[in-house]
Parts: structure tokens; sequence; C-alpha cells
């Protein structure tokens, strides 16, 4: 998937979220935070590419990208794996701990908020051509569906054509149904 359709599928995994569940009390700043974090979480499995978005948006970035890509064995090997998700879940606890002091947010909701979009990330790539090795190192991608030559390339038109619209018609779908309880979200939380 690219960059732009990963955001988007982040963006839509945790508007899901807010649109059915009950979240918890949060400020503004938390919630601004938290967002941010969804949309780097739904970029950062591809850091083992150095060309991925994430790098792009970073001063530097492309700089890094080169030199952190290598110590994940190449793209759609650790990072897009159960094993990189606990990965990127306990490293991005810790930075969270690290900035605590500093950054007077709620450090779970932003941390939850980062989580579900690296969940998103894998879970779209699953729908590529190429899969994801979710049981990593087992050398098996596993892909939805299961017959590969039914599966959309990185790209190409069914994404840019199908997946990525159907993010945004998705999108003002949760609005449009709940849109009384994303209000009250906002009045009740977000002060």
């Amino acid at each position: 998937m690219t960059g732009r359709t990963h955001d988007l599928a982040a963006f839509t995994a945790i508007t899901y979220l807010v649109a059915t569940s009950t979240m918890p009390h949060m400020s503004l700043p938390t919630a601004f935070v938290a967002f941010s974090a969804n949309m780097i979480g739904g970029l950062t499995p591809d850091i083992d590419q150095p060309t991925g978005a994430l790098w792009h948006k970073m001063t530097l970035g492309t700089f890094l990208g080169k030199l952190v890509a290598p110590l994940f064995g190449g793209h759609r090997f650790i990072s897009h794996s159960i094993l990189g998700l606990v990965l990127f879940g306990v490293v991005s606890k810790l930075f969270l701990m690290l900035i605590s002091g500093v950054l007077l947010v709620d450090m779970n909701v932003v941390w939850w908020a980062f989580m579900i979009g690296v969940v998103s990330h894998l879970v779209t790539d699953t729908f590529t051509h190429d899969g994801v090795p979710w049981l990593f190192p087992i050398p098996v991608r596993i892909g939805i569906p299961p017959i590969k030559a039914f599966r959309f390339h990185t790209g190409g038109i069914i994404e840019k054509g199908i997946v990525f619209p159907g993010f945004i018609l998705l999108n003002l779908y949760l609005f449009y149904a709940y849109h009384q309880h994303i209000l009250e979200f906002f009045k009740n939380n977000l002060k």
C-alpha cells in the first residue's frame, strides 16, 4: 500500500473506535498527540524501507532511512510481523515513558493510538500481492485472499480506484451513522 492509503487506513481505524466505543476522557492536547501518533503508527512498519513515506516526512529522513532500514532485514520482514508489532509496542512505550515528563498528555491513549496505526498498516498490507510475514521468522507470507492472484498490487489501479475511495466512503458512513456519538465525544472529552 502507498503511504497515503496507510494514512487513511490508520485514520479509519481510529475513527471507527471513536465512533463505536466508549473512549476515555482526554484533553485536547492528548487527542491531538494521539491523532498524530496514530498517523505515525500507520507508516511506522515501513521504516524497513529507506524510501518509506515516514522517512520523507522527516528532516534528514532519507539519510536516516538508509541507516535504519538494513537493521530490519529488508522490506516486509521483521517490521511486518507479530514480532515487529511487539518490538514497536515495547520501544514506543519506553519512548513515551521517557518523554512523559516533558509532554503532559495521557501517554496510554497516545500509545494505543500509535499501536492502532501500526496494526492497521499490517492488516492492510495483508491484502496486497506480497502479503505479510506475520509469523516471522517462519518464512511464510500470509495474504488475504489466500490465492495470490486475487490480491492487489501496491499503488495499482485496485488500490487507487477501489481501496482508497472505499476508505473515504467508510469514513463518510462512520461520520454519518455515528455523528451523535462522535459529537458527544468531542463535546464531553475535548476541553
